[in-house]
């Protein structure tokens, strides 16, 4: 069997604040794997598509967290879909397409663990929403709203970052439990969407100058759950905005994540004088549920109640470090995956 080159992408050197094209990461190439080299219970795979998400600017920081950072020299973390070219594994044979997390590479041995079994993709979804909305986006925001944000027909809940990969989602399914859905996104093409695409009740611009006496009309009856994605002021301005006993889900922070000194909430009293609950959560904590969980998520699609959208970058794994740049700067809407190969391209190994 012969045996190709396999070109990956790792870390160089800690970022201080923003990632710095061609100096946080360097291309590396060596040999590819190939079926002999499989032990039992692995399988070899080729990554067709890797996930650009936010918090993989906090994996590069050498701090305690829920996962280990990626070491200097170590492959880039990520989730990726996968096409299964050899196992050793009861879990999943060749031609298998499956989420899995091989890291920015072309090709790679995952044992189990780090791949996820097959199950059959709905009809009316796509293979890329292995890593959107029936992946860990998906599920991130099913079980962030459903069982920390809970809300309730008649609420009003506001997403920050709502016309990314997982706020978009998070606000649809807050809409089928039949609340009042604000979203905050960053241009107006992407409230354009959120409003007639989406349905979302109300989309402000935080870049809008009224945008603050905007947000303020907006909650009249103040907020019942707050989805945060972003951090920062706008963090700051919902807690002004809290209602009594309100549920404030606790994602991510991207506008901190580049930061030197993240800057935490101002408004911290209004927790205590609004008994607010405040809970940060990450979507391995839920893992023993992700299988009836994307039952649902399958069926609302089909059902026509969710709809994604995803900003695909072409040309391969060099593409890797720019799209996390834009991915910082708001260059996506939905889901955001670079295309390693094409499905449709065959390949032995």
């Amino acid at each position: 069997m012969t045996s190709k080159s396999n070109l990956s992408v790792v870390l160089a050197e800690r970022p201080k604040e923003g990632i710095t094209l061609g100096q946080t990461f360097k291309q590396k190439t060596s040999q590819a794997p190939t079926a002999d080299d499989l032990k039992d219970g692995q399988i070899l795979v080729e990554t067709l598509y890797v996930s650009l998400d936010p918090a993989m600017r906090g994996w590069l920081k050498d701090t305690r967290s829920y996962l280990p950072p990626v070491q200097i020299g170590e492959v880039m973390r990520s989730a990726a879909i996968v096409r299964v070219l050899a196992s050793k594994s009861s879990l999943a044979k060749p031609g298998d397409i499956l989420h899995g997390l091989p890291g920015w590479q072309e090709y790679a041995i995952l044992p189990e663990g780090r791949f996820d079994p097959p199950f059959p993709i709905p009809e009316d979804c796509r293979i890329t929403d292995l890593l959107g909305v029936l992946g860990s986006t998906g599920l991130t925001a099913y079980f962030g709203l459903l069982r920390i944000g809970e809300p309730k027909k008649g609420d009003t809940v506001v997403v920050s970052g709502a016309a990314g990969a997982t706020g978009s989602v998070v606000g649809q399914i807050a809409k089928i439990m039949g609340a009042r859905v604000i979203g905050i996104a960053g241009d107006d093409s992407k409230c354009r969407w959120l409003k007639e695409e989406l349905d979302f009740d109300v989309a402000l611009n935080y870049k809008d100058p009224d945008f603050k006496t905007k947000f303020k009309d907006a909650t009249p009856d103040y907020i019942d759950v707050f989805y945060d994605n972003v951090g920062g002021e706008i963090l700051d301005m919902a807690l002004a905005r809290a209602k009594t006993f309100a549920r404030f889900v606790m994602c991510g922070a991207i506008s901190q994540y580049n930061s030197a000194n993240p800057q935490g909430p101002k408004n911290y009293l209004n927790i205590i004088a609004q008994r607010v609950k405040m809970q940060g959560f990450i979507v391995f904590d839920y893992a023993k549920e992700y299988a009836e969980a994307r039952k649902q998520l399958a069926q609302w699609p089909a059902e026509g109640q969710l709809k994604r959208k995803e900003t695909i970058i072409k040309g391969g794994l060099p593409m890797c470090e720019q799209a996390l740049v834009d991915l910082f700067k708001g260059a996506n809407t939905g889901k955001m995956l670079v295309e390693v190969k094409n499905p449709e391209e065959a390949s032995k190994l």
